[in-house]
């Protein structure tokens, strides 16, 4: 039989007297700024802040693309004069206007790479200070946050609605910036002729109307694409994780038909916003061809009549085009701008999301830690649901080890829960050494109670980093004594890279038994003052329980233990046992007063004997 001696690297009997904050400091600084609070903010100015903690690259950004539309927009006035200095017949002055307009052509195009250069390494930093606000924001986000919403959808919006906002980012300042030299163009029109000039904003009114319009019509469906596409994210994240039971029942037909159900939604979807821009994008694209029709109309019969020369209509014709570029370009940052606002507001959803637990002002760390544990009169449920614990009280002594069982239903895992903290009471307190467990530090609360889950997740790296989670700085000595605590040091040693194995998606290249022992190896390493066991050897051959069941014995001598059992075996490791019935203690003592005395204990073993 493999040894379940802890070594003396390990230290397991003594469990740390004082909180000590266990894993790694995160390296990255965090984003400069986050969002504004203040919800009455249009979306986009609720993301200023953001955009200007990166203020001076997109300065520049601004900066050097109106420098080079600047550039641009001279050259049609050096062509015009240039025109005219043809027909006149000095030809001399040709040279240096040709080496004007190649150096300026040079500069437009040096500095319109700047712009472009620092343009987009502004989205894309914008785009990553979103992205870590939203985890962030997640990772404090409480457990029922999660009980109502669906991974997918959490995706979809930290990928998918967040590159909309930062392409719209990217895009936007150029069309403002054009729109802005379209301006500039427009003065340069009115200085030459300011008739013709008026003649080609007869459509700009117009045009703007048609914008109006059409922004209104397009956000709608906006969020729609984005909603169905979360909805197609969360179906196949839901298959992904899924995959066994779809594959055990036969369903993959069933999935594909599901799959393809949200897909033709999100096709309608697309083709109603196709149809919407087939609509309107004509106008927005048009309408400037209009007016560039009506200068030629005009400045042809001033040119007829000797009223304005050559040069003039070709120094409009390019101006005119200038003017054409933004507004071609109008329908395109409309409905990037209605996606980007439809994104925008499901992003915020999230982000105004406040989690339930928090630290009170004043919390305070758990500190030497004995491991009493007092359920006084607790009440709760979760949601809006029933209660599932009804004035349940208990005790738990220093170093106690004690079972709590109970039928199918009854309460007992959502007790261990309720002591880490993952959800608050709705009546009465839980208490660890006299300190109600909503008036302490959540940090130290979760390195006193350490808890493993009957369904152990295990990340997609090796089994040492799956061990050392709750301690990064954990030596392998440490590790291994953790592993041969929790019975799992044979079989990693056989597994080919051993402890350097890295797991498939969680942890399904290794048997539910040796999930279940790599999280008990987990937990010891921590070292926590008080250990709750959730059913954790539920999945694990009775031989090799008895095992860990040795090695557990010498373990929990020095820390209070919570055991949430099923099988007699694993209840034997308790000092006491609570019998819970529809949320209430309805006796409690030793495993054999009980068998004696409670013929309810004697019916809920033989129910768990059944269903093992």
């Amino acid at each position: 039989m493999p040894s379940s001696r802890v070594e003396p690297a390990f230290h397991a009997s003594s469990p740390s007297p004082h909180f000590e904050r266990v894993g790694e400091s995160a390296r990255f600084p965090g984003p400069r700024a986050e969002i504004s609070r203040d919800r009455s903010l249009s979306w986009w100015r609720r993301i200023l802040p953001v955009m200007q903690s990166h203020r001076w690259t997109f300065l520049g950004a601004i900066g050097f693309s109106f420098v080079s539309l600047i550039f641009q927009t001279v050259v049609p006035k050096i062509l015009m004069n240039a025109i005219n200095t043809i027909t006149g017949g000095d030809e001399a002055a040709i040279q240096p206007i040709v080496i004007s307009v190649l150096i300026i052509g040079v500069l437009a195009g040096v500095t319109s790479y700047l712009s472009r250069r620092f343009l987009f390494t502004t989205a894309y930093n914008v785009e990553s200070d979103l992205r870590n606000l939203m985890y962030e924001h997640l990772t404090w986000l409480s457990f029922s946050f999660y009980d109502r919403v669906q991974s997918g959808q959490l995706i979809s919006r930290a990928n998918s609605d967040i590159r909309s906002v930062q392409m719209y980012f990217t895009f936007a300042p150029q069309i403002i910036v054009q729109a802005s030299i379209g301006v500039v163009a427009f003065g340069f029109m009115l200085s030459i002729n300011a008739a013709l000039a008026l003649v080609a904003m007869i459509t700009m009114p117009i045009l703007y109307i048609v914008g109006v319009k059409m922004r209104q019509v397009m956000f709608p469906i906006s969020w729609i694409i984005q909603a169905r596409l979360a909805d197609v994210a969360s179906i196949v994240d839901e298959n992904v994780n899924g995959v066994r039971v779809v594959k055990s029942f036969a369903q993959e037909a069933a999935e594909v038909n599901r799959l393809a159900d949200a897909a033709e939604r999100v096709a309608w979807a697309y083709t109603k916003d196709a149809d919407i821009r087939g609509q309107w994008a004509p106008w927005v694209q048009n309408l400037p061809q209009l007016g560039l029709a009506l200068v030629l109309l005009s400045g042809g019969w001033l040119v007829i009549h000797g009223h304005t020369p050559v040069g003039t209509i070709v120094a409009f014709n390019a101006y005119l085009l200038m003017l054409q570029a933004p507004f071609m370009m109008m329908g395109q940052l409309v409905m990037m701008g209605q996606r980007a606002r439809a994104s925008a507001e499901r992003i915020f959803e999230i982000l105004d999301e406040q989690p339930e637990i928090t630290e009170r002002p004043g919390a305070v760390d758990l500190l030497d830690v004995r491991g009493a544990m007092e359920f006084n009169h607790v009440r709760f449920g979760y949601g809006d649901g029933p209660d599932i614990l009804r004035d349940f009280h208990a005790t738990v002594q220093p170093g106690e080890s004690v079972a709590i069982v109970g039928r199918t239903g009854s309460g007992k895992s959502t007790v261990a829960r309720l002591v880490a903290r993952f959800y608050d009471v709705r009546d009465g307190a839980i208490r660890i050494d006299g300190h109600d467990v909503r008036d302490v530090t959540l940090p130290s609360l979760r390195a006193t109670v350490g808890l493993v889950l009957d369904e152990p997740f295990l990340f997609s790296v090796s089994i040492r980093d799956n061990i050392a989670y709750g301690r990064a700085d954990a030596d392998l000595a440490d590790i291994v004594a953790a592993a041969r605590a929790a019975n799992a040091h044979e079989f990693i040693s056989e597994l080919p890279q051993g402890y350097d194995t890295v797991v498939g998606e969680r942890g399904y290249t290794l048997s539910g038994g040796q999930r279940q022992r790599i999280a008990i190896a987990r937990t010891l390493l921590v070292n926590p003052p008080v250990l709750i066991l959730d059913d954790a050897t539920s999945a694990i051959d009775v031989h090799v329980e008895a095992e860990i069941h040795a090695a557990l014995e010498t373990l929990l001598e020095h820390r209070t233990t919570v055991v949430i059992a099923h099988r007699i075996s694993t209840i034997a490791l308790a000092d006491r046992v609570i019998l819970l019935e529809e949320g209430c203690v309805v006796a409690e003592g030793t495993h054999e007063e009980l068998l004696t005395n409670v013929p309810l204990y004697n019916e809920v073993l033989a129910q768990t004997v059944e269903a093992d």
